[in-house]
């Protein structure tokens, strides 16, 4: 039985580059402010997080001081740190998660489950599981083995409050009908899916109604969203906020699927678009 994709709740959404303080400086012009979540125990990356009231936040990931170079390099995400990528995965959490590997797998996706873990700063420990499917237009999913207000929120509350929280996740792809055929396998509701064209993003849009998923494929050769795609490969390239004031350092508009949203300056953020829908 087919998920529907309006049901996906973010957990979280992750951004990568070579360097923590860079990337929290470069988002502090959108006025983000970051707890550290300190390193994972995979030997090879450290994070940190701007967290928001929804419970959702944004993680920052790179390499951790003394990192195992084999274990970097073995990272799924090893080239979105090197390349600074920006947006390179996002996380949604099941009601049961054991339940939804096992219906994912039964819809013929292949889902790997890895337990993970990282200590934060003040010695608190944190453990956890995720599923990881195949191809790059799904989330991953995760669930707590420790409690998730102590991953969510490092000191024990939301570390920001402009905004509500992750509202959405805008994947390049190079095709919008294939993206949405894979997609469907998974969650359907494909044959819902909204259209529009944005010539200031550079993509024509595809939008899961009432779902936090929004497909963007390049209007040309030469966008930002195909160069990002022969980079990178499809997967995130922006990120929405769920806004409550007005945002402030406002770089320009869009309006996509009747709804207004406020763009930051791609340049001061690190190449990447992050949004608020007000």
């Amino acid at each position: 039985m087919l998920a529907p994709a309006a049901d996906l709740k973010i957990d979280h959404v992750t951004v990568a580059g070579k360097s923590l303080a860079v990337m929290e400086q470069q988002l502090s012009t959108a006025g983000l402010h970051f707890e550290s979540g300190g390193p994972h125990t995979n030997h090879a990356t450290e994070t940190a997080i701007a967290s928001f009231p929804d419970g959702s936040y944004i993680e920052l990931i790179a390499p951790q001081a003394n990192y195992d170079p084999a274990a970097l390099a073995a990272h799924h995400w090893s080239k979105f740190m090197e390349g600074n990528a920006g947006p390179c995965a996002w996380a949604v959490r099941p009601t049961f998660f054991d339940g939804e590997v096992a219906r994912i797998r039964a819809a013929g996706l292949p889902v790997k489950v890895v337990e993970g873990g990282r200590t934060r700063p003040d010695g608190v420990p944190l453990k956890w599981k995720t599923g990881d499917l195949e191809g790059s237009v799904f989330p991953f999913l995760i669930t707590d083995e420790t409690p998730r207000q102590n991953r969510a929120f490092p000191s024990g509350k939301p570390s920001n409050r402009d905004e509500a929280g992750v509202l959405r996740v805008v994947i390049a792809v190079s095709k919008l009908s294939d993206a949405l055929d894979r997609f469907h396998l998974g969650y359907g509701d494909a044959p819902r899916a909204l259209r529009q064209v944005d010539q200031k993003f550079g993509a024509e849009l595809a939008w899961i109604a009432d779902s936090p998923v929004i497909f963007a494929a390049p209007l040309s050769a030469d966008s930002w969203v195909a160069e990002r795609i022969t980079k990178f490969g499809e997967g995130p390239v922006a990120f929405v906020l769920s806004g409550k004031n007005k945002v402030k350092n406002a770089w320009g508009t869009s309006r996509w699927f009747g709804r207004d949203l406020t763009w930051f300056d791609p340049e001061k953020i690190g190449g990447w678009w992050l949004g608020v829908e007000e």
